[in-house]
């Protein structure tokens, strides 16, 4: 009899959400890569808008941290607020609407705090989580990284923006893909 096979972290668009965290004004200059981690992060928002992938955004205490910042592109996304670290209790009413969720996709700030809360949070709720880590930073690389392997520990898919968008376009015949060699990797990526 053959062993049961660990999960593939597989995403499809029809059954996954795009969570983005906390990219709040008021953290622009403390959060390294800040610029690397919203310009990822945006990407990933276009991407999923292109495919129809739901997405929900937060604001931790925005009286005190500002708005969420314009070059994440999120104009038109109704903002939760909230001051507890995880996303979802303010996020629950939201996620019992769609029961066809299988994944979450996570980008924002910071990572051991509302990143490594809302993962453990969602893997509760029997959910994949996969973390963006080119879309995710802190105030400090240790605790950055020691909460990225607190999460791989805990069962948290840690990816790229790009191998996520690559599982969820799945094919280089979709209109969106194309080739862009100026980027100097020679890997397709997706027009946005």
């Amino acid at each position: 009899m053959a062993a049961a096979r660990a999960s593939l972290g597989r995403i499809l668009p029809e059954s996954c959400i795009l969570f983005l965290c906390d990219m709040q004004e008021k953290l622009r200059g403390k959060v390294l890569y800040f610029p690397q981690i919203v310009s990822m992060a945006a990407r990933m928002l276009k991407v999923a808008r292109l495919l129809d992938v739901p997405v929900l955004l937060t604001e931790q205490y925005p009286q005190g941290l500002g708005p969420t910042v314009p070059e994440l592109g999120a104009q038109g996304l109704q903002a939760m607020s909230k001051t507890c670290f995880s996303m979802v209790p303010p996020l629950q009413q939201e996620l019992d609407k769609r029961p066809q969720l299988r994944s979450v996709l996570l980008c924002g700030l910071e990572t051991q705090g509302c990143i490594l809360h809302t993962a453990l949070d969602l893997l509760d709720r029997g959910l994949q989580v996969h973390v963006a880590v080119d879309a995710c930073s802190s105030r400090s690389e240790l605790n950055r990284l020691v909460a990225l392997d607190r999460m791989r520990q805990s069962g948290v898919f840690l990816s790229t923006s790009e191998v996520l968008i690559l599982q969820l376009v799945k094919d280089a015949a979709h209109p969106q893909f194309k080739e862009r060699p100026e980027e100097g990797t020679g890997f397709p990526a997706l027009e946005i």
